[in-house]
C-alpha cells in the first residue's frame, strides 16, 4: 500500500471523507458502490467492479438469473 499524508477524522455516524484527489484518481464518482475489507488491522477500500461469479474476470459481464457472469463462462453454461 502507498501512504499518501491524508488524515481524516470519522464523524458521529462513523462516517469519513474520501479526499477529493484520492477520488480522481481511482475514478471514484458520487454514487459508485465501495467494497471494505480487513486485512490484519487494516481496513481496505476498493471501488465495487462486478465480477463473474465463476472466473472472477471483470470484463464483458452480462445478468444471469441474478447472478453476475463473464461471456466465456456464460457461453460454456449455454453448451451444457
Amino acid at each position: 500500500m502507498k501512504a499518501t499524508g491524508m488524515i481524516r477524522s470519522l464523524d458521529q455516524l462513523g462516517r469519513i471523507v474520501i479526499p477529493i484527489e484520492l477520488r480522481r484518481v481511482l475514478d471514484i464518482e458520487i454514487g459508485d458502490g465501495l467494497e471494505f475489507y480487513s486485512d490484519d488491522k487494516a481496513i481496505v477500500l476498493k471501488k465495487y467492479e462486478p465480477a463473474c461469479i465463476f472466473c472472477d474476470n471483470a470484463k464483458d459481464i452480462k445478468v444471469y438469473k441474478g447472478k453476475n457472469v463473464c461471456a466465456e463462462c456464460y457461453s460454456q453454461l449455454k453448451k451444457d
